[in-house]
């Protein structure tokens, strides 16, 4: 379908489309309709929706300032951090990773400078203007719009005569060589036909004085500013990158600029057109929670966040939402978590895993590491839930499920490992490995909260089915055996367990505006531990 507009409850000029590089990319769980939205700048929500930040939540935008300070107004590295440091929306550790970032990027600048004069290319230096290519058109077309903008976000580089310009984009943690081709061409084509521009909130991209010489070569570098890894992902001349934004970015740009399906998940968080969007579901009060007093920005929860604030309110705003990741490998037992979870993932798309020979052995897993997951898997295979499923029933792997609290103005989000339908209801299914029998009588809401959550989406309807047949399981995987618990989500008793185990954790998180870390046994082996002033203290204490 094509998008119609105006959409319920937006008002703005529709006469501006502009794109950017991560709209290019049509991760199956974004929303096409969210995403032609985000196309056109000027819409909003009408009433307009809040948008205040108690703390920075854009893991990069300390990064960006203080290589801003450095790369155009000429300061110090010391200088650009201390003047970061000062201001107060950033949170201490994100201040500590940024860094430790900002001198790993430029010590990737300077190796790929050396780079350069090895292969005798010409020295490039920081450009401050933004670059937009920019198509101005007499008469509205078929979708309404009379001006295109296409930006390409990242950092600017360009050789003294202009002949050559760089476009290096910025990764959180580690670069990202699995770029769509389609957001790389489109990159080497912003980068090779842009204008210098300056560009300001609510405005559109306006030529900035100074030269406007395209360049006759491109070089798009991914860059990871957790680690300083860095690769280079395109170097094309002028006809090189023409071809290869016509073959994979324009079609691209055509779709997503057009689209109007709907796939609800985590991008309703910023979407203008969710408030009179027909989905996701309205779940008022789901949480057990009021909203603040104080209003801010919308935002997305799961289960795993809840749980990940319990344990650390600063963990929780670094992890779960700067999304930074430790450098350090992960645990024996995630990774095996990790590969048993997605060879299972992978045969229940294909249908029932009962009877399929097992693998010789999982990617990732070493040697030593093979054994206990391979006998995980196993019994599994012994009783996989899917096995006799009739051929009319539906099967789900991993589908995001997804509710709206408008009071609480909280996108809430939930991937069950497995749905699959049973005479009508939905039957939602959650896989645990474990290295031992788990505890006999454990409360299963209260050790995983994500259950309890659970509860409450499917007492709400959320997938749907009839109710009385509705089920959750929880199976637990581990080397000598498995178990296989049942959670009845219209049990009154365990509805109420459910909305208080949710509210309890819900509660701190929706009034938190700090994230101080909480200190405790945790924090010696904290994978942020490294950032945490508050966490080392303790533990080397302890």
């Amino acid at each position: 379908m094509t998008l119609q507009l105006p959409l319920p409850r937006t008002d703005g000029d529709i006469r501006l489309i502009r794109t950017s590089l991560p709209l290019l990319r049509e991760d199956p769980r974004d929303c096409p309709r969210g995403t032609a939205v985000r196309a056109r700048p000027f819409i909003e929500q009408v009433p307009e929706r809040p948008r205040r930040k108690p703390v920075e939540d854009f893991a990069l935008a300390p990064v960006m300032k203080a290589l801003d300070a450095i790369e155009y107004n000429g300061a110090d590295v010391e200088t650009a951090l201390r003047q970061l440091a000062s201001n107060r929306r950033y949170h201490a550790a994100h201040l500590h990773w940024a860094s430790e970032a900002v001198r790993g990027y430029l010590a990737a600048r300077k190796a790929a400078e050396a780079e350069r004069q090895t292969l005798k290319r010409l020295a490039t230096v920081p450009v401050r203007e933004q670059w937009a290519s920019i198509r101005q058109l007499e008469l509205p077309d078929s979708r309404g719009a009379t001006r295109y903008e296409r930006t390409a976000w990242g950092r600017r580089y360009a050789s003294d005569d202009g002949s050559e310009r760089e476009l290096w984009l910025l990764s959180v943690n580690t670069f990202k060589e699995n770029r769509p081709h389609a957001e790389i061409a489109e990159a080497a084509s912003v980068a090779a036909t842009g204008t210098p521009s300056d560009s300001a909130f609510r405005d559109i991209h306006r030529p900035a004085p100074g030269s406007t010489t395209h360049p006759d070569r491109v070089r798009i570098i991914s860059v990871g500013c957790g680690d300083g890894s860095y690769a280079v992902l395109a170097d094309w001349d002028a006809e090189e990158t023409a071809h290869q934004y016509a073959t994979h970015a324009k079609p691209v740009l055509g779709r997503i600029v057009a689209d109007d399906r709907l796939n609800p998940g985590s991008s309703c968080e910023r979407c203008e057109a969710l408030a009179g969007c027909a989905k996701p579901a309205r779940t008022p009060g789901l949480l057990g929670v009021p909203a603040p007093h104080l209003t801010r920005k919308r935002r997305s929860v799961s289960a795993s966040d809840l749980r990940t604030h319990a344990r650390c309110p600063a963990l929780f705003h670094l992890t779960r939402v700067l999304h930074l990741k430790s450098s350090e490998p992960e645990s024996e037992p995630i990774r095996r978590g990790r590969a048993v979870d997605a060879w299972l993932n992978q045969q229940h798309s294909k249908g029932s895993c009962y009877g399929v020979s097992l693998p010789e052995s999982l990617p990732s897993l070493a040697t030593g590491e093979q054994a206990p997951a391979l006998a995980m898997l196993a019994e599994h295979l012994r009783a996989c839930p899917l096995e006799g499923l009739g051929t009319a029933e539906q099967v789900e792997v991993q589908k995001r499920l997804t509710t709206y609290d408008p009071e609480l103005d909280t996108v809430i989000v939930a991937d069950p490992d497995l749905l699959y339908t049973r005479s009508g209801g939905w039957i939602w299914h959650e896989t645990k490995t474990a290295t031992r029998r788990p505890w006999e009588g454990q409360e299963l809401l209260e050790t995983h909260p994500q259950l309890a959550l659970a509860v409450l989406l499917m007492s709400a309807g959320v997938p749907g089915g009839d109710p009385r047949r509705s089920l959750i399981e929880l199976e637990f995987l581990y080397e000598g055996g498995s178990r296989c618990e049942e959670i009845d989500p219209g049990d009154p008793d365990t509805l109420a367990a459910a909305r208080r185990i949710v509210a309890r954790l819900a509660g701190p998180w929706a009034v938190d505006e700090t994230y101080e870390p909480k200190t405790g046994e945790h924090c010696g082996n904290c994978e942020m531990l490294r950032h945490c002033a508050a966490g080392q203290a303790h533990a080397k204490a302890e």
